[in-house]
């Protein structure tokens, strides 16, 4: 398996809306965010059986073609962006990975790409999240006790 982040396509609204449902997560509307480049997808790629029928098409000469590699991705986690109008970089409006691949760093790498894509990334969160952004060297506020924000500049991390 390779794993990957990539910018997200339409094809892909359907299961980033899935994974961000799961988290219970309130994108808004994530057909439009797509559309601007603003989701991240994270996953990996499985290889396929070359003797699958799905894994392979039939031109019309008879030959066959091993179907793009994005039929093979799996799709793990999601991140949507909200960018800051005529500031630098963008916020983290949600961040979702499913439950079962969770602490295996997709999460970790949809930020670090975000940022890197960015160059300045704000969030805000619930306490519970707090140790996730505070690893990935976010400088942190507290709002309220329970939420904080959050602000990482590609260049200033450790």
């Amino acid at each position: 398996m390779t794993a990957f982040v990539r910018v997200a396509t339409r094809d892909d609204s359907l299961e980033v809306r899935r994974i961000l449902d799961a988290a219970m997560l309130e994108p808004g509307n994530v057909e439009a965010r797509i559309h601007n480049g603003e989701v991240l997808v994270a996953g990996d790629r499985r290889a396929r059986s070359t003797g699958s029928a799905r894994a392979n098409a039939v031109h019309g000469d008879g030959r066959t073609r091993s179907d793009d590699s994005r039929e093979a991705e799996r799709l793990l986690g999601a991140l949507v962006l909200e960018p800051h109008g005529n500031q630098p970089g963008a916020h983290v409006s949600a961040v979702g990975v499913r439950r079962r691949h969770r602490g295996r760093g997709i999460g970790s790498a949809l930020v670090e790409r975000a940022l890197e894509d960015e160059g300045r990334l704000t969030a805000r969160f619930d306490d519970r999240v707090r140790p996730f952004y505070e690893r990935l060297g976010f400088s942190i506020e507290s709002i309220d006790g329970e939420r904080h924000r959050g602000i990482a500049v590609a260049d200033k991390r450790s």
